[in-house]
């Protein structure tokens, strides 16, 4: 893959398997996987096994529209390594998602990657959403 990355670091009060189950548990990802602070989870599908599929679709309450995206699982290590190819439901660009998760002392640090976006204005566009996941994420842990 080419094209653009995004790589973000945050550091969570929860143990790895938490953490790493909140990215591969249906009714958990329904509670932080959206990209804007008022939106809601309308779907989260997971076929946790290597070329398993995973899907989201997140509404915007204001407007009803619904922004969909999925791919398949490519790498799965638990509680420590997470990998899948994304698409979004409008695009044609496959991109891939790697999540590291490093625990010590009760804590874990998520080394997230975002490959193969389109340019830097993707880039930027991707780094708002996923910080208000992980806001999200954190909320919830």
């Amino acid at each position: 893959m080419s094209g653009e990355t995004l790589n973000i670091e945050r550091t969570f009060q929860a143990p790895a398997e938490r953490v790493f189950d909140a990215w591969t548990s249906e009714e958990v990802m329904r509670r932080w996987f959206y990209g804007r602070a008022d939106w809601e989870n309308t779907l989260a599908e997971v076929d946790l096994r290597i070329g398993g599929s995973v899907r989201i679709v997140m509404r915007d309450p204001e407007t009803g529209k619904e922004y969909g995206g999925g791919g398949s699982y490519t790498e799965i290590d638990r509680p420590s390594r997470l990998a899948f190819t994304w698409q979004w439901d409008d695009e044609q660009r496959e991109t891939l998602i790697e999540i590291d998760f490093d625990e010590a002392e009760g804590e874990t640090t998520v080394r997230f990657t975002h490959s193969n976006l389109a340019d830097q204005e993707a880039v930027r566009s991707h780094e708002g959403g996923w910080t208000t996941c992980f806001d999200n994420l954190e909320r919830i842990l």
